[in-house]
């Protein structure tokens, strides 16, 4: 078995894995180390919760200079969220090696105090790329020094629209810099991105791309709509979890159920897309560093969080499709450690339950206090990843469907684009251009999907709504 010894890293870094409990690499950190200690370029495919950060993290601090005050290392990032992770994360690393400096430069924050930052110093920025950009064009992020880039999880910067300003921040880098990618799926675009940016790059794909989840006990509760609120209390206090994540999937009902648990005297928090940017931060880093053990979130506004140390995730709400559901468990029982999954079931959702077990092949037992059961395998498809049935061409003409449900039923984008996913079979990038309105929403699906789209997202329900869907006629 490798260990970390094996790979080319100073004593000084060892030191700080050491601090930090590290023992043995990551599939992805065992392959890709080396590679980038060469100073080859590299395409990396791997998700969320494989230690990626290290993998790209640990050469790029050994390759820092720190009586270098220019900019030398920069990684993009497509949320704040990640962009304060991976800050977190290289700071740490970096503990042992005097001088290095890590800079975290992202929306909704402050832009003159990131200004200063930089003025100050900053070997390395981890940065959201609309403030980079911004940063660059203000004259205050200069990168003519800079040798190594990363751009991590490159596909979800395709699906939030970015990949046009990467290319224009990569364009000002040198030409002789190192380039890494990171990307859970390789859709043609990051694929045609790489062929442009990288050279003579070595593959790095973590065997399968798949989060596997056998370490995680799973239960489910059957309980009535009006006494959930009271069950998830019931839950919470025979379980004593140690950090527990209670997803939930509208930003009204996370209010709701963060101000019930604070109030029956709970040290809860609320994450969701309706709190400003400070606030969020504030919330993750807290969770993340302990002082919370219990956070109250939505699917999109925890995406991303890799935390290793949850204990327990409670589904209050059934998630909008199977491969939700794994997705959400896999928060927990990450890094050897095992963890809970408990689901509360409706009367009215059983049929949700047993598209859960079908879709993970075991049945999920009964919840009850002191109840164990055995650890289930469970396989995550890789999200993404185009399918045989789906284009491949970009410029392919899209049709805009209109379903009747919108804001007035608590419905996201989030829950629309898993409900199309989840229900046609389609990847998240095939469908575009989502707007949920009061009482309606509309979104594009490509042309020779239309008619298949409409057929099986029809009848399947969305937060106790059935979806009625056609194609808008122009």
């Amino acid at each position: 078995m490798t260990a970390f010894a094996d790979l080319g890293l100073s004593e000084s870094t060892l030191q700080a894995l050491q601090d930090v409990g590290y023992e043995q690499p990551s599939p992805i950190q065992e392959q890709a180390i080396p590679v980038l200690m060469e100073g080859r370029d590299m395409i990396g495919q791997a998700q969320t919760g494989s230690g990626k950060t290290a993998a790209f993290g640990l050469p790029m601090i050994e390759h820092v200079d720190p009586s270098d005050h220019d900019v030398q290392a920069l990684v993009l990032t497509p949320t704040r969220e990640l962009c304060i992770q991976v800050t977190q994360a290289l700071r740490t690393y970096s503990q042992r090696k005097q001088g290095v400096d890590v800079v975290a430069v992202f929306g909704g924050a402050p832009i003159r105090s990131q200004q200063a930052q930089l003025r100050a110093g900053g070997h390395i920025v981890v940065g959201t790329v609309g403030r980079v950009l911004d940063l660059i064009q203000r004259g205050s992020l200069i990168l003519h020094s800079c040798r190594f880039v990363v751009l991590d999880e490159a596909d979800e910067m395709l699906d939030l629209g970015f990949l046009e300003d990467v290319e224009r921040i990569l364009a000002i880098t040198p030409n002789s810099r190192q380039t890494a990618l990171f990307s859970a799926t390789m859709p043609p675009p990051i694929r045609a991105l790489a062929d442009r940016y990288l050279y003579d790059p070595v593959t790095v794909k973590v065997k399968a791309a798949t989060l596997t989840v056998d370490t995680v006990e799973q239960f489910s509760v059957e309980v009535k709509p009006n006494e959930k609120a009271d069950k998830l209390v019931d839950v919470l206090r025979a379980e004593r979890p140690e950090q527990a994540i209670v997803f939930t999937r509208t930003k009204i009902r996370c209010d709701q159920l963060y101000r019930k648990l604070r109030d029956r005297g709970m040290n809860v928090r609320a994450l969701h897309g309706d709190m400003t940017q400070g606030q969020r931060d504030g919330v993750m880093l807290a969770f993340k560093g302990g002082r919370v053990p219990i956070l109250v979130a939505t699917d999109v506004a925890a995406r991303g969080l890799d935390i290793s140390t949850v204990t327990h995730v409670i589904n209050f709400d059934v998630p909008t499709s199977p491969d939700v559901y794994v997705h959400r468990i896999g928060r927990t029982g990450r890094v050897g450690r095992s963890g809970r999954a408990i689901t509360f079931i409706e009367p009215r959702q059983k049929r949700e339950l047993a598209a859960i077990e079908k879709h993970i092949g075991t049945e999920i037992a009964q919840w009850s206090e002191g109840a164990h059961t055995k650890p289930a395998p469970v396989a995550e498809r890789p999200r993404r990843h185009s399918k045989p049935r789906l284009s491949r061409n970009g410029d392919e003409p899209q049709v805009k469907l209109i379903l009747d449900i919108g804001r007035a039923e608590g419905v996201e984008v989030a829950d629309l684009v898993h409900a199309v996913t989840g229900a046609a079979g389609i990847d998240g990038e095939a469908v575009r251009d989502v707007r949920v309105l009061e009482r309606f929403s509309f979104l594009s699906v490509p042309l020779s999907e239309a008619e298949r789209v409409v057929d099986a997202v029809n009848g399947t329900r969305v937060d106790g709504a059935t979806l009625r869907v056609e194609i808008a006629r122009a």
